[in-house]
């Protein structure tokens, strides 16, 4: 059996960093493409230049610059149209969108309603103060008419899901108002979590009145402040209402997974049936 043919050391390595360089330099030309993006201070809606343009602009190859711009369209920060006034244009990243993206890569984190509010109680209250003297009368208005939606006991699951919702949504509003863009993006980010975590999901289908009173309480507490614009009750209000919220809810959280193992995964009781997706997936595992 004959060997297969090796090169000289010295030589192997020329060849492994040329093919490092080759696999970098669609990343390089996108980085330059930022660059010009920056420079030129081009919005969303500017086009950039043509395709010929950027080859002779970049000293790149028609694919390395078609794999630099494919590689910022998947990122979001262009997009690109065929046809007459075609090309490639700036786009912006929709924040829904960003918020998404990083729910993914904390998909397999094993978040914790602890992990959300150690950072909420840190940030929350900075991000509401930061919304003093910005808000007008609108604003209150939206605040108070989220509030509406908790203002009674709920009489269904469906209607305290619904509630526990509008609670989060009343901090969106403050969101919306936040002038630091950071600050707000990453308070928004928690209160998606809040949203969509799956023990959350199963905490907010279980009434708990003084969770929907005492959050209500304080978000009374805190629509008042700010509208004397006392940044220091501001500050303390939230503060109090997220160390309150996060004790109510890691109770509620015990509560859940308790029950979560007293049932099992083979122990689900008659009156609450597979779902059809859940059905489904269990026909999938047991053929394998």
């Amino acid at each position: 059996m004959t060997d297969r043919p090796t090169f000289p050391k010295s030589r192997q390595d020329a060849l492994d960093k040329t093919r490092k360089r080759d696999r970098k330099r669609p990343e390089a030309i996108s980085e330059a493409i930022k660059d010009y993006i920056a420079q030129k201070r081009l919005r969303p809606g500017s086009r950039l230049p043509q395709e010929a343009e950027l080859i002779s602009l970049l000293g790149a190859s028609k694919g390395t610059v078609r794999e630099a711009l494919k590689s910022l369209e998947t990122q979001g920060l262009i997009a690109t149209r065929t046809g007459p006034g075609g090309g490639a244009f700036i786009d912006s990243v929709p924040e829904q969108r960003a918020v998404e993206l990083l729910g993914n890569y904390f998909f397999f984190k094993d978040l914790s309603i602890r992990d959300i509010y150690e950072l909420r109680i840190l940030l929350e209250p900075e991000m509401v103060a930061a919304c003093i003297g910005r808000m007008d009368e609108a604003d209150f208005v939206r605040l108070e008419e989220k509030m509406t939606w908790y203002a009674r006991q709920p009489a269904t699951i469906e209607e305290a899901h619904r509630q526990r919702i509008k609670e989060l949504e009343f901090h969106l509003v403050l969101v919306e108002i936040c002038p630091n863009p950071l600050l707000a993006f990453v308070c928004r980010f928690m209160i998606d979590l809040l949203m969509n975590l799956t023990v959350c999901k199963k905490i907010y289908d279980q009434p708990n009145t003084e969770l929907r009173e005492v959050g209500r309480s304080y978000q009374l507490r805190l629509i008042e402040a700010l509208q004397n614009g006392d940044g220091e009750t501001v500050r303390a209000v939230t503060y109090q209402h997220m160390c309150a919220a996060q004790r109510l809810m890691e109770e509620q959280e015990a509560v859940v997974e308790r029950r979560f193992l007293r049932v099992g995964s083979n122990d689900v009781p008659p009156d609450q049936p597979l779902s059809p997706e859940l059905q489904a997936l269990s026909s999938i595992i047991t053929k394998h």
